[in-house]
């Protein structure tokens, strides 16, 4: 069985994707746009955005930049691989719950992460899924 990944490690690799994934986005909008002032707007990048967190963690074992640095990954909860499913599941339906629910979801979930001893969120439950710390190796 796979370390569960807490609170901390967690919000370290969601920081590091949101500054790596601003950077990115940043230098496209310059790019396609001219300027960086645009980032916040809705744009094509945002799909690009949705995509990274949808499809990179299915090629890439769990991964995304920010937890392969932090050194944590998205497992299913059985230990496998996620899958497509586990992943819309996961950003689309956790998110609309967080989002329906006015953020306070989000703040729920942070506690589980902190409390829970499987440090499961909602969205991990939405999707059967868990961060693990990534096997030595």
């Amino acid at each position: 069985m796979e370390q569960p990944a807490g609170f901390w490690v967690r919000l370290g690799a969601n920081i590091l994707d949101g500054i790596i994934m601003g950077i990115i986005l940043a230098f496209l909008a310059f790019l396609i746009y001219g300027d960086v002032s645009r980032v916040g707007e809705t744009s094509p990048l945002d799909l690009l955005s949705f995509l990274y967190g949808l499809l990179l963690p299915v090629f890439w074992r769990g991964y995304v930049i920010g937890k392969k640095l932090m050194g944590v990954r998205i497992v299913q909860k059985t230990g496998e691989d996620v899958t497509i499913i586990n992943m819309l599941l996961r950003l689309v339906v956790g998110g609309l719950v967080y989002a329906l629910s006015l953020g306070i979801g989000l703040i729920v979930s942070a506690f589980m992460v902190g409390m829970r001893e499987d440090k499961r969120a909602i969205h991990d439950f939405i999707a059967g899924t868990q961060v693990v710390h990534a096997e030595e190796g």
